[in-house]
C-alpha cells in the first residue's frame, strides 16, 4: 500500500448550467493534476445547483445518463488520477433524487457510491429555511471505499454534524474521511473549521473536504474554505474564498502515529447497558 500521495480539493461555484460547470471543474482538475495531485476531490453538487423557496434543487440525471459522471470517468483515465465526485444529483426510478458521491479510480471505474444520509432540514434564521428532504431521498448505508492509500470513508456536507457516522467509518477501516460540501456561509463561519478538525482528531484520520463557494442561484451562499486536515487536527490547506485549488501531501504514517499516541478507537466501550446486563445474567 502506498505511503504518500498528493490530494487536491477543487473549489467552484456551481450554477444550474451543468455543461459550464463540468468544463470549469475539468479545467480546475487538470490544473490540480499539473500540481501533482494523485487524488482530486470535488464539492457537493459541483455540476449543478439552485434553490427555490426552501427547496434544494440539484441538476439531476439517471446515473446511466449523467454527463458529469461520464465526463469525470473519462478524465480519470486521461489524467491517470483518482477522483471523488463530491456529489451528483441522481434521479431514481421513482422520480426522487439521491445526493450521491462517487469514488472513481484511475481506470475510470466506480469504486464506491454513497448516498447522503442526513438531510439538511433547518431554519437558520426567520425566513432562512432549507428543506432538503422535500426533494432528496436520504441514503441509509455507510460506505468505506478502498484505494491504494487506505480506506476512504464517504460522507456529504450535513453529515459532518453526526459524529457517530464517522466513528462507524473509522471502526470500519477508514483512515481518510471525505466531506464534500456546499456548506452555507452562515453555518460555515461558525462551525466548518471546528467540525472538520474535530472529525480528524476524534478518529486519527485525514479529512479532505472540498466545499463550494459563492452565491447560489435562487438564494443562499456557500462558504468555501475547502480543507485538508491531518490526523492531529492540523490544517494543511484552506481554500479561502473564491474559486481555487488546494493541494497537500498526505503521509499515511501520520494516521498510525496519531492512533498510537491516542488509541481512542481501541478504547471504545459499550455504554448501552446491554453488556452489563448480559454479564449479570
Amino acid at each position: 500500500m502506498a505511503q504518500k500521495f498528493v490530494a487536491a480539493c477543487i473549489q467552484n461555484n456551481a450554477t444550474p448550467e451543468i455543461h459550464e460547470n463540468i468544463e470549469k471543474c475539468l479545467e480546475l482538475s487538470k490544473a490540480a493534476s499539473g500540481e501533482g495531485a494523485d487524488f482530486i476531490a470535488l464539492p457537493e453538487y459541483f455540476s449543478g445547483l439552485r434553490t427555490e423557496n426552501a427547496l434544494v434543487i440539484p441538476t439531476a440525471f439517471p446515473e446511466s445518463e449523467h454527463p458529469a459522471l461520464e465526463a469525470f470517468r473519462k478524465a480519470a483515465v486521461d489524467l491517470g488520477k483518482w477522483f471523488l465526485l463530491g456529489s451528483l444529483g441522481v434521479t431514481n426510478s421513482d422520480g426522487r433524487i439521491s445526493n450521491r458521491a462517487y469514488l472513481i479510480d484511475d481506470d475510470g471505474n466506480i469504486v464506491a457510491r454513497y448516498d447522503k444520509i442526513h438531510m439538511f432540514d433547518v431554519e437558520l434564521e426567520p425566513g432562512k429555511v432549507y428543506t432538503e428532504s422535500a426533494t432528496i431521498q436520504p441514503g441509509c448505508k455507510s460506505v468505506v471505499g478502498q484505494t491504494p492509500w487506505g480506506g476512504i470513508g464517504l460522507s456529504v456536507c450535513y453529515d459532518l454534524r453526526f459524529a457517530a457516522l464517522y466513528r462507524h467509518l473509522a471502526q470500519s477501516g477508514a483512515e481518510i474521511l471525505t466531506v464534500p460540501a456546499a456548506f452555507t456561509k452562515l453555518t460555515g463561519e461558525a462551525h466548518w473549521h471546528v467540525l472538520n478538525r474535530a472529525r480528524a482528531i476524534e478518529h486519527g484520520c485525514f479529512v479532505i473536504s472540498p466545499c463550494q463557494h459563492g452565491s447560489v442561484t435562487g438564494g443562499g451562499e456557500c462558504y468555501g474554505h475547502s480543507l485538508i486536515i491531518d490526523p492531529w487536527g492540523k490544517v494543511l490547506a484552506d481554500g479561502g474564498e473564491g474559486e481555487s485549488i488546494v493541494v497537500a501531501e498526505i503521509d499515511m504514517e501520520l494516521v498510525a502515529q496519531a492512533r498510537r499516541k491516542i488509541p481512542a478507537l481501541e478504547h471504545d466501550r459499550d455504554f448501552s447497558g446491554e453488556a452489563r446486563r448480559s454479564a449479570a445474567e
